[in-house]
């Protein structure tokens, strides 16, 4: 058995054993450890951008007020409302018409064709051809001259 003096003894530490001074990081180590710690921040900054993307959705687009432009952007094309298409002036074309095809759909003006005259400009175009045109514009189709009357006044 064991005296009781070798188990009141202190234990002592060496500290020659635990001296760091030596300590280096050299070659593959501290390659690994710098790819570590990348890799580390790159999936807590991607964490952080998940998150705030999740919960205030994603971030505005940066846009240009009218004011600080030097031309604001043009207006969304409107048509014209079909009792204003429909009171457009037809007339009945014969052979010896100065205009013999619509520009539209590039097809032929025969005899006894019916064709809508524009006022403004005076250019004749298919029924079906520029009543499917002035739905989405308020303007010629081939002069772009404006067939709104309210931008008239």
């Amino acid at each position: 058995m064991s005296s009781p003096q070798e188990s009141s003894t202190p234990f002592h530490w060496h500290d020659a054993e635990f001296d760091d001074s030596n300590f280096q990081i050299r070659g593959r180590t501290l390659f690994f450890m710098v790819i570590l710690f990348s890799i580390i921040l790159s999936v807590t900054f991607m964490f952080l951008y998940a998150r705030r993307i999740f919960r205030f959705g994603p971030p505005p687009p940066v846009t240009t007020s009218p004011v600080h432009s030097a031309h604001p952007p043009p207006p969304p094309p409107q048509g014209l409302d079909p009792i204003t298409i429909n009171n457009l002036p037809t007339v009945l074309c014969k052979g010896n018409s100065s205009e013999s095809e619509c520009c539209i759909c590039l097809g032929i003006f025969l005899d006894g064709d019916t064709v809508k005259v524009l006022p403004q400009c005076d250019h004749r175009f298919h029924l079906e051809c520029v009543d499917n045109w002035l739905m989405t514009q308020s303007s010629c189709p081939l002069c772009r001259a404006c067939l709104r009357v309210d931008s008239l006044v």
